[in-house]
């Protein structure tokens, strides 16, 4: 975090042995931006530049951009992103290792049915670091609980645990540990016997497979799978709706991030439907309502090579954000349109939003890279020094600004 972003990318490319013009012919972009920002001239670009370039380079989003991978508190109780690591990839489970004679005393059923809902909870509302306490702690004792009763509950319970532990992984910029655990989150949902299950744990990998920059693959499994679970929408019930929902709003990123802007709209417009017909639904660690749909639509207006950012706030005007029920989807709608307002030159509700979002959200907002990318372009053009944008910065960790 001490060191620039054009530091890093001047890094990078030395390491892959690429003079700039190489790497701005392999990003597709100009070479005038990656010498300005090596040499300190610019600091910030736009988002769908940083991707080009990271794919380009062949690192993580999140490694070019500086994003923050650890949580802010530290505990003494055996949690933490280390140990959640090590619960994720528990070598006791591997076929033919031996496992010793420590294993957990199990929790009863029903208390660590609540456990998963608190831990559920925590996650929505952005309390990363307390999540990263408790989380593994939680994966170890849904283990032992299969161990003990493996019945389809305690199995769909262990599937959510993972999904959540996939989840957090994903935004603390641990792709591999995310990977890991969707991989045991669908052996889970296998084992419960729960095809719905199966479909939220495909719509979290294909999360993460947009985060690693796998785009296509992203948006296929996302469509296989809701084609495989499309409802009949007079008789399906209203968590099949929402599953098959969810998948359709996975697969339309990955499909504008890849300029198919027609394909997700459509991907949308048929998920609005399905949740016209379920309402508001809450199952399997997720929730799936109208709402939930329309604030996607201001997402991947902003996604791909072409950001549409007018259109992009023409979509906000049919979001109510008071109906969003989860406070970290409230957060990643209104940093959505913040950048929208700064990309239609309006600076000022741009840091009025941001400053909002830091307000409700303060640790989620420090694991952003679209904060950071938007922050950073927002100190760039500044046309005065703005005190509160700078400190702003500071809060997220950037390079000093004073």
């Amino acid at each position: 975090m001490n060191t620039s972003l054009g530091d890093r990318i001047g890094s990078l490319r030395e390491f892959r042995d690429l003079t700039q013009e190489q790497l701005a012919d392999r990003a597709g972009v100009h070479v005038d931006t990656i010498r300005k920002l090596e040499q300190g001239q610019r600091q910030s670009a736009r988002l769908t530049t940083l991707r080009a370039l990271a794919r380009a380079l062949d690192v993580q989003l999140e490694r070019l951009v500086g994003q923050v991978t650890v949580t802010r508190q530290l505990t003494d109780d055996g949690g933490g992103l280390i140990a959640l690591r090590d619960a994720i990839q528990d070598i006791s489970t591997l076929p033919g290792v031996l496992a010793g004679d420590n294993l957990e005393d199990p929790p009863t059923e029903d208390a660590w049915v609540d456990d998963v809902r608190d831990a559920t909870s925590k996650y929505w509302h952005g309390h990363y670091s307390e999540l990263a306490g408790t989380l593994p702690l939680l994966l170890r004792d849904g283990l032992a609980a299969v161990r003990e009763g493996p019945t389809e509950r305690v199995w769909r319970q262990l599937a959510l645990v993972y999904q959540l532990a996939a989840c957090l992984a994903t935004q603390a910029g641990h792709l591999d540990w995310a990977y890991t655990a969707v991989e045991k989150q669908l052996a889970a949902a296998a084992r419960a016997s729960d095809p719905l299950l199966e479909g939220m744990a495909v719509s979290t990998l294909s999360w993460v497979l947009l985060r690693q920059g796998r785009w296509e693959q992203a948006q296929d499994i996302a469509v296989r799978k809701a084609e495989s679970l499309e409802p009949s929408f007079l008789k399906s019930p209203p968590a099949q709706l929402a599953v098959y929902g969810n998948l359709l709003v996975a697969a339309a990123t990955p499909a504008a991030r890849r300029n198919n802007h027609d394909d997700a709209q459509q991907f949308l417009s048929a998920a609005e439907a399905a949740a016209v017909r379920s309402g508001k639904v809450r199952a399997y660690g997720t929730a799936f309502s109208v709402v939930d749909v329309r604030t996607q639509k201001v997402n991947i207006s902003l996604a791909g090579s072409e950001p549409r950012p007018g259109a992009a706030l023409g979509f906000a005007d049919d979001v109510n954000v008071e109906a969003i029920s989860r406070p970290v989807h409230s957060a990643a709608y209104r940093l959505d349109l913040a950048q929208a307002q700064y990309q239609t030159g309006d600076s000022d509700s741009a840091l009025t939003t941001l400053l909002e979002v830091e307000e409700d959200q303060p640790e989620w907002m420090r694991f952003q890279a679209l904060a950071m990318s938007t922050v950073r372009e927002m100190l760039e053009g500044e046309r005065r020094r703005s005190a509160p944008l700078r400190s702003l910065a500071a809060r997220l960790g950037m390079e000093p600004v004073w």
